[in-house]
């Protein structure tokens, strides 16, 4: 039987760390190994998993942010795939045999990826769910054509760990902090196709879901998602061509890197700054959208006409369509208004 490791990474979540590893411990499948990284927790954290004891490996180390816990994790994982579980966020007990099922069935993939239900920071669920696109099997493809193809939050994608070391370790410090999945995400994809699971096995905690808000991530605010996006591509493309002799473009192409730009441009807006940003500034965005190879044609003018209707001069519809667009948990909202 083939293992898996599931690893959690951690840093001061010990309101939500123990969810975590009981449910990684809850998996049905024989071959799981648990292993927590603490990456220099100041509250409770380490306490609370000194008490799983032998039930789990545990390494606690210097705060060197989440892709120096993602660095380790990669390097001291002796099985053959690994799981990157959010310290905050949960699997459901069939999910590792869900996707070694999947793994089985292939023998050149690189990543399984799998839907999230979100839940809010109580872990109640929410009704939405991520991603809402499923991409092609051979989606390193687009992405050598600088097209980031949609993939669910960290804790969504299992991976060879033989194509994550053709990829890590990654530079430390700076804007890699954190951002960590990004590398994993789509540095695997470069090295085999990705198969999709189209139901949720997980569950994606959202913090502070209660305020309208065009912010959907927890780890880094709207304004400064794609500048650090922009920065990590390039250093993906740094990675690809020394180490696995593959020449990336030099710009990207994804709709939630333009929407959030979309959103943070156009929410709370007045009405002339709004024109003045979807005549000037929209180029980008609406490319992202027309040229889209993972949506249809269906989904492409929805998003287009949705967007239009930020020229309106009612700024509360303005405000609405800008959540509705950048915000999962805003779409639920409409459905049950």
């Amino acid at each position: 039987m083939k293992q898996i490791a599931i690893v959690i990474c951690n840093y001061n979540y010990e309101r939500f760390i123990t969810e975590a590893i009981d449910s990684a411990l809850a998996q049905d499948y024989p071959g799981t190994r648990v292993i927590v990284i603490d990456d220099g927790s100041t509250d409770g954290s380490r306490a609370l998993i000194e008490q799983y004891g032998t039930r789990i490996s545990t390494v606690f180390k210097q705060n060197g942010g989440q892709v120096s816990a993602y660095n380790l994790g990669v390097e001291i994982a002796d099985t053959d795939y690994v799981l990157f579980l959010d310290s905050d966020d949960v699997l459901y007990p069939t999910a590792v045999s869900e996707v070694m099922h999947a793994f089985e069935q292939e023998n050149n993939l690189a990543k399984v990826q799998f839907r999230l239900d979100v839940i809010d920071e109580a872990g109640k669920q929410t009704g939405a769910y991520v991603p809402h696109t499923k991409p092609p099997a051979d989606c390193g493809r687009l992405l050598k054509e600088g097209w980031l193809y949609p993939s669910p939050p960290a804790s969504g994608n299992a991976y060879s760990v033989s194509a994550l070391k053709a990829v890590f370790p990654v530079p430390e410090g700076g804007i890699n902090r954190y951002g960590a999945d990004f590398y994993a995400i789509y540095g695997a994809a470069l090295m085999g196709e990705v198969a999709t699971i189209a139901r949720s096995l997980g569950a994606y905690r959202v913090h502070h879901t209660t305020a309208p808000s065009v912010s959907f991530a927890n780890s880094e605010q709207i304004k400064k998602a794609p500048k650090a996006f922009r920065e990590r591509w390039v250093t993906l493309r740094d990675i690809a061509k020394k180490r696995l002799n593959l020449e990336l473009p030099p710009a990207f192409y994804d709709f939630a890197h333009e929407k959030a730009y979309f959103g943070s441009s156009l929410y709370h807006a007045p009405l002339g700054e709004r024109w003045r940003w979807m005549l000037n500034d929209s180029r980008a965005y609406r490319h992202a959208i027309m040229a889209n190879p993972f949506w249809g044609p269906k989904k492409k003018v929805g998003t287009l006409f949705l967007s239009s209707l930020c020229l309106l001069p009612y700024s509360p519809l303005s405000d609405f369509v800008v959540r509705y667009i950048t915000n999962p948990l805003a779409r639920r909202s409409a459905v049950e208004l």
